[in-house]
């Protein structure tokens, strides 16, 4: 293992011990319906539509008796939202005619929902059910590659990559902190690299790759 990113890893998590998703949810259900949304949506806007949507609709039945276009009209403050409307109603049917209602701790289970991938399912599992996973949205990507910590082409790879990096145990804290870092400094456009806890270790910092971004 490189001594380089086992000493990144070391200081993201001195940086950013404790930080938690910013989404605010109080079940497993509630958890995925604001994950599904946010695709395409800050985090600051889902909650201001889940905050309505579930003081409405708390449960699955509730929502599954919506039309899509009712639906649709409750989220509509976030991107894609018919899209959106019209998976979580698919998604919703399946919980209640095959899980009785509960979203099920398994990965494979949670990615037939449609629209669930792989990061969402991640996402869940670590956040609701506890169970080691680390969700590679566009901020871990981005960040896990101008830090050296991985190189891979898709999310799936900088997955693998960053998993054999990390311990198992802190999974998903580890997605938290790279979410963050990626929210509060290394940044899409405009990193704020005068700011980085990180910039000596950083090889996009060294490289000057960055000045330009």
């Amino acid at each position: 293992m490189d001594p380089q990113q086992v000493k990144i890893i070391e200081q993201l998590e001195n940086y950013y011990r404790g930080s938690t998703s910013s989404l605010v949810f109080h079940n497993p259900f509630e958890l995925l319906i604001a994950t599904i949304l946010s695709a395409q949506s800050t985090d600051v806007q889902v909650n201001k539509i889940t905050k309505k949507l579930f003081a409405r609709y708390p449960t699955p039945d509730k929502i599954a008796a919506l039309t899509i276009e009712e639906l649709a009209e409750e989220i509509r403050g976030c991107g894609l939202y018919r899209t959106k409307a019209k998976n979580i109603l698919a998604a919703v049917r399946i919980l209640l005619f095959e899980h009785q209602g509960k979203v099920p701790p398994n990965r494979e289970m949670l990615m037939d929902l449609p629209g669930v991938g792989r990061k969402t399912a991640n996402v869940v599992l670590a956040n609701a059910f506890s169970i080691p996973a680390l969700a590679v949205d566009t901020h871990v990507f981005r960040v896990a590659h101008r830090l050296g910590l991985a190189s891979g082409k898709t999310p799936e790879a900088v997955e693998e990559e960053l998993t054999r990096l990390i311990p198992q145990e802190k999974w998903a804290e580890a997605h938290h902190w790279l979410i963050w870092h990626g929210r509060k400094i290394c940044r899409a456009k405009k990193p704020l690299c005068g700011n980085c806890p990180l910039s000596g270790e950083c090889p996009d910092y060294s490289k000057g790759s960055l000045k330009n971004v």
